[in-house]
């Protein structure tokens, strides 16, 4: 039986983890002939309280955001991958990456790192890629190691 990806989905968050992933996802996507989706979600949760002092503090997570976006768009170009799109948008990622985003861009396989960048919220409430799992509707991939 032939599993083809058409549209596959890699959440980054700027972390090591999040490298490994997109590097992962360079290779699926080629292999497969896939549209390749990078997504990055800010998490507008943890700027709730901060924003009320500090209203930069947006602009700058956006900023950072699309020039992540831009830099791994040319890794993936520069790497052979023929077809993709850059996702930029505003939520939690546990609830944004499974459910609007990959249903939106009718995704078949979503690639995450094992661990994002929040030791903090890792501990309280667990991981977004352990969430991504739990609630997705496609295939996860969550990439530990090179």
């Amino acid at each position: 039986m032939e599993n083809n990806y058409r549209n596959v989905l890699v959440a980054v968050d700027g972390s090591e983890e999040a490298k490994l992933a997109l590097n992962k996802a360079f290779t699926v996507a080629k292999k497969e002939n896939a549209h390749l989706f990078i997504a990055h979600v800010i998490d507008t949760r943890t700027f709730a309280t901060v924003e009320q002092y500090d209203r930069t503090v947006v602009t700058r997570a956006e900023n950072y955001a699309k020039e992540l976006l831009e830099e791994y768009k040319a890794e993936a170009e520069k790497a052979g991958v023929a077809n993709i799109t850059t996702v930029l948008d505003f939520g939690s990622p546990k609830v944004r990456i499974p459910r609007d985003i990959a249903n939106k861009h009718e995704i078949d396989l979503i690639i995450t790192g094992a661990t994002g960048l929040n030791a903090v919220e890792r501990i309280l409430i667990g991981s977004v890629s352990e969430s991504i799992t739990r609630s997705s509707k496609c295939d996860v991939l969550i990439v530990r190691n090179k």
